[in-house]
């Protein structure tokens, strides 16, 4: 197989395709994914017995709903099928939380705090969510998983998407990185070490988490007082960037996306062949990350799809981005 190695790093920019598209594995055919009936049932999530779920908010506190209201809590699982196994979700949520996971091991002080995907109608709490605090912990990190407010549909308007003005998801993760600050010494955590993954909608919120300080709601307590942003960021198949209106080539991004020069050192995961969100996305992303002086790391994948999580299956990206992201991790010293 041809790989093409890391090329061009100047201002805090690298670029690897990992697997490039002439590549014999790139040209065979990606096995098709089962798909199975979606079953739903109502009910509030539950952590694993080696997780603590905890709530983002005081219980007198009043919260924006999501779009269905006080809708009972729901869990299901869904389709396709992904490493030949079903994945699951939580949405109806009106009361988000964070589990922490203790790490195994060495605690190295750092943490990491992980945003599931799900388009924003629900949570993938185990395929982008405590399987990966299971590889997270492994290496010695603290591991908090964010169930944050969903559904909330971003409306379109003259037939385009648009952000909502007051995005939920994004309220919860700035709480749980405060929260995450003002109490890391409880964790065992260097606040200056706490870093956010995403997958997919949880991406996308990741790169919010990164470039703003602002927040939409009020101060509740002192950990308010706490920097939202993360001191690394993971990015793994994110959308919601690109301004496709401008024509194919072009990797302008979205007017509601702002670029901070205070961003954090970055890593991008994303493959060529993910139809649910082009590869366009994360190019346009990293290029504006590099003109505002951000480190930022391009790892891009022949092959893949989108929602492959940590699950091994016959696609190489499954079992390398996870090298990667280790090898990433010891480059910018938390590790």
């Amino acid at each position: 197989m041809r790989k093409l190695g890391q090329v061009g790093i100047a201002g805090g920019f690298a670029l690897l395709l990992a697997a490039s598209s002439g590549s014999i594995a790139a040209r065979e055919p990606r096995q098709a994914r089962v798909e199975v009936p979606k079953v739903e049932t109502e009910g509030v999530w539950q952590a694993p017995p080696d997780g603590v779920q905890i709530p983002l908010w005081p219980a007198d506190v009043p919260l924006a709903k999501p779009d269905t209201g006080d809708h009972s809590e729901a869990t299901g699982n869904g389709s396709p099928l992904v490493g030949g196994r079903k994945w699951h979700w939580a949405s109806y949520v009106t009361r988000p939380t964070m589990t922490v996971f203790a790490p195994k091991g060495l605690n190295t002080g750092a943490a990491m705090l992980v945003l599931p995907g799900g388009g924003f109608y629900a949570v993938a709490t185990d395929l982008e969510g405590t399987e990966v605090c299971d590889w997270v912990t492994a290496r010695g990190l603290t591991c908090v998983m964010l169930k944050y407010r969903t559904p909330q549909v971003w409306p379109r308007i003259d037939g385009k998407q648009t952000r909502p003005e007051v995005l939920l998801g994004l309220e919860d993760a700035q709480r749980a990185m405060s929260l995450l600050r003002r109490d890391a010494a409880q964790y065992g955590i260097d606040p200056a070490k706490i870093g956010a993954i995403g997958f997919s909608a949880g991406a996308y919120l990741v790169t919010e988490l990164s470039n703003k300080q602002t927040r939409t709601f009020p101060t509740i307590d002192d950990a308010d007082q706490q920097s939202t942003r993360p001191n690394f960021a993971v990015v793994v198949y994110t959308a919601r960037l690109l301004d496709d209106d401008k024509g194919k080539n072009n990797l302008a991004l979205k007017p509601w996306v702002a670029i901070s020069e205070e961003a954090p050192p970055t890593l991008i995961i994303h493959a060529l062949d993910d139809d649910v969100d082009d590869v366009r996305e994360p190019l346009a992303y990293m290029l504006a990350l590099k003109d505002a002086g951000v480190p930022v790391d391009l790892r891009v994948y022949a092959r893949g799809g989108h929602a492959f999580g940590m699950r091994p299956t016959q696609d190489p990206v499954t079992h390398r981005w996870p090298q990667h992201l280790e090898e990433w991790l010891h480059d910018i010293g938390v590790l």
